[in-house]
């Protein structure tokens, strides 16, 4: 017999799905006959609707067809509600993003935002909602009914948005809980040294310096696997864009239309600060006004207060937990640094964003993309820009508040001083934005934007210290210099140079290793015991390639020797590579590599293993968590990390339960696109375009993302003839 709690248990475990009124099954109905889904041979949806409208509804049921449960985790962190799904875990992840995300406010936004931009959020709802409706056997874990003010949540389509800068642990410990333990972090904050570089490549040739005379981009975002899905989107009011899009957003984030293309790279720019405000309760100060009190100039003010109601998923059912989050003009209070209560101030701009994200997908050239810009409504990215009229551009991040330089932004300011007030925004010419060079390319890599068209790049004295906090040219950056440049660019040529395989960090690394080994004393055991590798290290070229075992024994000696000095690279303010070639003891270089050459006799028998054998691409379910198995099949992948300078990048790792080491970030979509007349393209995605185990598109793009071999993509309908496996209406 089962008992209520179970009774409740079962009842949260059922289904419940919303059943539509008259009206809605209407609309959805109307919707489905104006689009269309056309499934090529690689099972990429291409739709094409009446309106824009009917475009954005079948778009988003072709991405539920292909991976529902990617759309839906992607909403429960957008809405602070992962924690209706994982349970207490993830309580404070949700408070963290509902100080900034308030559905309250986001309903009011909604209602108040252009007739235009209203109907596609319904289009966006309605897509999934329909998508649910025609599939009973999908369970959603919480969100059975999209609505759609949930559109403004999740705005602009990147890896980590700005508020997961805020620290869970710290919040937490301000809020009532300082039992949660702080996660490792990347490299940036001193943790993790190791950690897969965030970011992108991007690069775009100007005509006058390719063979055709037509403009060339690069299109190479590094994130997660399976973090966006690829597809065509158009209608009959004018868009017609292709890419990669976040999965359950309503607009293409990294891709071209037949005039323009876009792509994003991750700014070093420094944009969300923290104030330190100085507060006292009522009994503190001589006036009638209640509860916390914060100071600004020399006023002393109350702090907003609201209540934030947290549901969580238990063992019998539901239970909520109601925070009173606090917040001053600057931003919400995040967490506690001595005596002062620290806030953030983030960009939250949610309807301007959505219409910048959208708008640009059916511009025609630079003039129209940078009048988009000026909504100043993308935060956290860079912009690699080629049009058909041959213009090519690295535009700068799009929001930079404008700030008294005599304060050292990267740390918490006094929120008590006027000084600290932002002073508005700067304007898009302000930043170090770089159109049409000399040089005949623009290109970034997640690195700092003094280099990115070569000689013709900007003066990093020419602005504040806050546009970029680079500490010095990356990896990336240096191997992007190397290849780029000179005439005669084609498509091929420039997916060469995206695959091209040099190690550039290895030849700053090296040099100081083998003087190590040279000045060694001929008893010092390790002579006899590093010959073999440091011979095979000597006749290396710095090259990546699957049978290299001197790419394995670098890679191993590196990391060894970056877990070493980390925190003293920390402490003296400057990288772990830097640390490792200027400043590293002989003892600890040659150390390093011992600790290599055990390591990888431990794990394979002996360190003479072929990066092949370790480095490998795996796919065997279409769980968001992947699982990796030693025992199942993989595939060799030659390319390598981006931490040392691998522009094909591969974020790879061993897990508890495997030796070998297998891809989870890096290269994920990959796209040259050359406007001329027409406009060719050619693409791949890793593992394939299904997220569904059972399906051919499952893992059939598998080899060719390893070989750098894009496939052709089907822009025009032309194209598709001959390549087409279905065409249908939604829901049929």
């Amino acid at each position: 017999m089962l008992t209520p709690a179970l009774l409740l248990a079962a009842a949260l475990a059922a289904p419940v799905h919303h059943a539509p009124t008259p009206a809605e099954l209407a609309r959805w109905q109307q919707h489905a006959q104006a689009a269309t889904i056309t499934r090529d041979d690689w099972g990429i949806a291409h739709v094409h609707g009446r309106t824009d409208a009917d475009a954005v509804f079948g778009m988003e049921y072709a991405q539920a067809e292909d991976d529902f449960a990617r759309i839906e985790l992607n909403y429960l962190r957008a809405l602070g509600r992962r924690a209706e799904a994982d349970g207490d875990t993830a309580v404070f992840e949700d408070l963290r993003q509902r100080l900034f995300v308030d559905p309250v406010a986001l309903r009011t936004q909604y209602e108040t935002s252009p007739a235009w931009l209203q109907q596609l959020m319904r289009a966006f709802a309605d897509g999934l909602n329909y998508y649910l409706h025609q599939h009973p056997e999908v369970h959603p874990r919480v969100i059975h009914h999209f609505e759609p003010w949930m559109a403004l949540s999740f705005t602009e389509g990147s890896i980590g948005g700005d508020v997961e800068r805020v620290s869970v642990p710290e919040l937490a410990a301000f809020y009532g809980d300082s039992t949660i333990q702080r996660p490792v972090r990347r490299s940036g904050d001193g943790e993790d040294p190791l950690a897969e570089p965030s970011g992108s490549n991007g690069i775009a040739i100007a005509p006058g310096f390719t063979r055709s005379g037509h403009a060339i981009l690069w299109i190479n975002p590094h994130t997660s696997f399976y973090f966006r899905s690829e597809l065509q989107m158009s209608s009959d009011e004018g868009l017609n864009a292709y890419g990669a899009v976040t999965w359950g957003q309503f607009f293409i984030y990294q891709g071209f239309n037949e005039r323009a293309g876009w792509m994003h790279t991750s700014s070093g720019v420094d944009n969300i600060d923290e104030f330190l405000e100085t507060v006292e309760t009522v009994e503190a100060v001589t006036t009638s006004r209640t509860g916390w009190q914060y100071r600004h100039g020399g006023v002393t003010k109350p702090l907003r207060t609201r209540s934030v109601v947290i549901r969580s998923r238990a063992t019998a059912g539901m239970k909520s937990r109601t925070f009173t989050v606090y917040a001053t003009p600057h931003g919400p209070i995040v967490r506690r640094l001595g005596d002062k209560w620290v806030s953030v101030c983030l960009m939250v701009k949610p309807v301007d964003a959505l219409i910048q994200s959208y708008s640009r997908t059916k511009v025609r050239d630079l003039a129209e993309f940078t009048r988009i810009m000026e909504r100043h409504a993308n935060s956290s990215n860079n912009t690699l820009f080629a049009d058909a009229s041959g213009n090519v551009a690295y535009l700068h991040s799009n929001y930079i508040p404008r700030r008294d330089t005599s304060f050292d932004w990267l740390q918490p300011v006094d929120g008590s001083d006027p000084r600290t007030d932002y002073r508005g925004l700067h304007a898009f010419t302000e930043s170090p934005n770089v159109v049409n060079p000399a040089s005949g390319y623009v290109y970034n890599c997640n690195n700092w934007p003094w280099t990115t068209a070569g000689a013709g790049s900007m003066n990093q004295d020419a602005f504040p210290r806050y546009m970029d906090t680079g500490i010095e040219e990356s990896p990336r950056g240096q191997h992007a210099l190397r290849v780029l440049g000179g005439r005669d660019w084609t498509t091929e040529r420039v997916i060469g140079a995206a695959f091209d395989s040099w190690l550039p960090s290895f030849d700053r690394l090296l040099p100081p290793l083998f003087a190590a080994y040279d000045r060694a004393s001929a008893g010092d055991s390790l002579r006899t015991l590093l010959a073999e590798p440091i011979a095979a290290l000597r006749g290396w070229d710095r090259r990546w390639s699957a049978g290299s075992v001197p790419t394995t024994l670098a890679i191993h000696w590196g990391e060894a020797m970056t877990r070493r000095v980390a925190p003293l690279a920390l402490a003296q303010k400057t990288t772990a590579q830097a640390y490792i070639a200027e400043l590293a003891e002989p003892a600890e270089l040659l150390g390093g590599l011992a600790a290599a050459v055990d390591t990888l006799t431990d794990l394979y028998g002996t360190w003479r293993t072929p990066w092949g054998e370790v480095n490998r691409f795996q796919r065997l379910d279409g769980s968001i968590e992947s699982r990796f198995d030693d025992a199942q099949p993989s595939l060799p992948v030659p390319f390598a990390s981006g931490i040392w300078g691998s522009l094909a990048s591969f974020g790879a790792r061993a897990y508890p339960n495997t030796r070998k080491r297998y891809g989870s970030s890096g290269n994920s979509f990959l796209a040259a696109v050359e406007f001329g007349d027409t406009l060719r393209a050619v693409a791949v995605t890793a593992g394939g375009g299904s997220g569904h185990p059972d399906s051919p598109h499952f893992a059939d793009q598998i080899q060719r993302y390893i070989d750098g071999h894009l496939r052709e993509v089907y822009f025009y309908p032309r194209q598709l003839a001959g390549h087409t496996e279905r065409a249908y209406h939604p829901g049929r």
